[in-house]
């Protein structure tokens, strides 16, 4: 799906301590007048300016009569009409009084949440453009929000044109982001314009039916996160914003259908409607080939590994990845020892030389691998890309029944809708589940059954997509979690999916996207049962379910064949592993082989 995109309009800017053409109030749009302050403000002005760059904003059209704006950030070096490569970021985070709501600026200025891109990358320096494009409804943009939407997605691309455009930009575009304004990143690529050169697209959501709803089973920030996302878009300016900022923060204050749309419109369980179709970022990924780069947490708790490979496998062009077992992080991010987040040196490095190739016609100075790959055990490793299969297998797992009560610990649904959910957007989410550790070590016989391979004669690595396909006796939800068993019965919970089944019959569904290695002698273990997770708003049915002809597809990869790359292992595993191991019982022998 591509939509209509805007044609590029006058540019219009402002230094923010000036007043633009004034908007009026009751449209939340522009009278229509442009404005040219030749005025920008440099870091000794202001000290939200990054050093090396002169600040200016912008306004143009989007679809459906909305107006947009933009904060520009050029070499302070160069000549206000000198052309160089945009890099552009487009999301709800780049409001001047603060990315989720008002940080105590004392001063107007651009959004910080790319500073430290801007500053590692040497952007300035490195003669490239940095354009933060607020979407409809947030910042200094009109219009009603529109998660990821029709809307959104002409956003998206009415900024690609229009930095194309202009007469300080070559017309080769990239994008740049981490979380939502990296799902503007996939968004860019579906809409498969000419002048984006290059995604770079950090912790993205593939599909977003996938960050609420899981096979019609509702995630816990169903409602908190557009109660997130309307929060985010009622940030009012600030006192020193030009009246036209000002009359297009407040649009809601004139639209309140605006919010009460965006909390009710994304309550459909079905991902076939109309709503979820629209936002299917990995089907229409189909045949588009933007160069892309991309990281993701294979254990990530926020914006999870679901539909992944269905985006990768569709797009058709050069690509290029860091992956690996860390949470919602950037890839130069540090944590509190000073170890980085992603365990892998020179991100920005790899970025710039990704950049200068596909935007300026660098050929880069040094080879980096297409995708550097970090699996369980810690260790990275180049690929080609990925998944890289070896072999795919079938797994026969064995005929069982559960009661679909929740669970020892289950509580009612409705009072699953917790605080932790308050304020969960893209950006921000709980770092590990509330219930973690218990809900790893559920498995009680009531409430789940588990099947188990026989110990691996060596290591196998358990890569891509695994999926579940079963004959279930009743109606009721079910979840499927996959465990790396070790023969002293220390078991790891690495995979889980849940799916609500209707009637009596077949079900299949896909778990997350995987790169987990077992080590030799080890055993994969398949536990089906209730939800017993508060990854979900479970609603049990109480029915006893009888599950037979269940089957787990696997593609698997032989970790001997590894090449080897440099980086240290991410330190979120050290703590999903406290979380999520617990230790089995009379484990047995085991029913399928996972290799010969």
């Amino acid at each position: 799906m591509a939509p209509a995109v805007a044609a590029a309009a006058t540019l219009v800017l402002t230094t923010g301590a000036v007043p633009a053409a004034v908007a009026d109030p009751a449209e939340g749009g522009s009278s229509g007048t442009s404005t040219t302050v030749d005025d920008p403000v440099t870091h000794d002005e202001n000290e939200r300016v990054p050093e090396g760059a002169a600040w200016t904003e912008a306004y143009f059209p989007s679809a459906g009569g909305v107006e947009l704006h933009a904060d520009i950030l050029r070499p302070a070096h160069l000549a206000p009409d000198a052309r160089t490569p945009v890099i552009l970021s487009v999301g709800p985070y780049f409001a001047h009084a603060g990315q989720t709501g008002p940080e105590g600026w004392d001063v107007v200025g651009p959004s910080v949440r790319f500073q430290d891109f801007v500053d590692g990358a040497e952007l300035m320096a490195n003669e490239y453009t940095f354009v933060m494009v607020d979407l409809r409804g947030y910042g200094g943009s009109t219009g009603c929000i529109d998660w990821v939407g029709p809307g959104e997605q002409a956003d998206v691309g009415a900024a690609i044109e229009w930095s194309a455009s202009q007469p300080w930009s070559t017309g080769d575009v990239g994008m740049y982001g981490k979380s939502y304004d990296a799902v503007t990143g996939l968004v860019g690529n579906n809409l498969g314009l000419d002048p984006l050169k290059a995604v770079v697209a950090q912790e993205p959501v593939w599909n977003m039916y996938n960050y609420l709803w899981s096979n019609e089973v509702a995630r816990p920030n169903v409602t908190g996160t557009p109660q997130a996302y309307n929060h985010i878009a009622t940030i009012g300016p600030m006192a020193g914003d030009s009246e036209r900022y000002a009359a297009n923060a407040r649009y809601e204050d004139q639209h309140p259908e605006c919010l009460a749309d965006n909390l009710s419109d994304p309550n459909h369980p079905d991902p076939e409607s109309e709503y979820w179709d629209a936002r299917n970022l990995a089907d229409d990924a189909a045949g588009t080939d933007t160069p892309l780069f991309v990281t993701q947490g294979f254990i990530e708790p926020n914006t999870k590994p679901e539909d992944m490979q269905v985006y990768l496998d569709n797009h058709t062009g050069v690509e290029r990845g860091w992956l690996g077992p860390w949470d919602h992080v950037r890839g130069n991010d540090t944590v509190s020892d000073g170890r980085l987040a992603m365990g892998r040196e020179g991100f920005f490095d790899e970025v710039m030389r990704f950049y200068d190739e596909h935007l300026k016609g660098v050929e880069p100075s040094a080879e980096d691998p297409a995708y550097a790959i970090q699996d369980s055990t810690g260790a990275w490793r180049a690929q080609d890309t990925w998944p890289e299969v070896d072999r795919s297998t079938v797994a026969r797992l064995r005929h069982g029944a559960y009661v679909d009560d929740g669970g020892p610990s289950s509580r009612a649904a409705t009072g699953r809708t917790a605080a932790r959910v308050d304020g969960w957007d893209m950006e921000n989410a709980p770092a590990l589940p509330e219930r973690g550790r218990s809900a790893a070590r559920a498995g009680a016989a009531s409430s789940s059954y588990l099947t188990f391979s026989r110990p691996v004669a060596s290591a196998v690595r358990i890569t891509g997509t695994p999926s579940v396909s079963l004959r279930a006796g009743g109606s009721g939800d079910v979840m499927v979690r996959l465990w790396d068993v070790a023969p002293d019965g220390t078991a790891t919970m690495f995979d889980e999916n849940v799916a609500r089944i209707e009637r009596r019959g077949r079900t299949a569904f896909d778990l997350k996207s995987a790169d987990w290695t077992l080590a030799e002698g080890h055993q994969l273990g398949v536990q089906i049962g209730t939800i017993e997770s508060d990854g979900w708003l479970a609603e049990p049915s109480g029915k006893r379910v009888l599950v037979t002809g269940a089957r787990l597809s696997l593609d698997l990869q032989d970790p001997s064949g590894d090449t080897a790359t440099e980086g240290a292992p991410a330190p979120y595993l050290e703590r999903y592993l406290s979380w999520y191991t617990t230790t089995f019982a009379d484990v047995g022998k085991g029913s399928f082989v996972l290799n010969p």
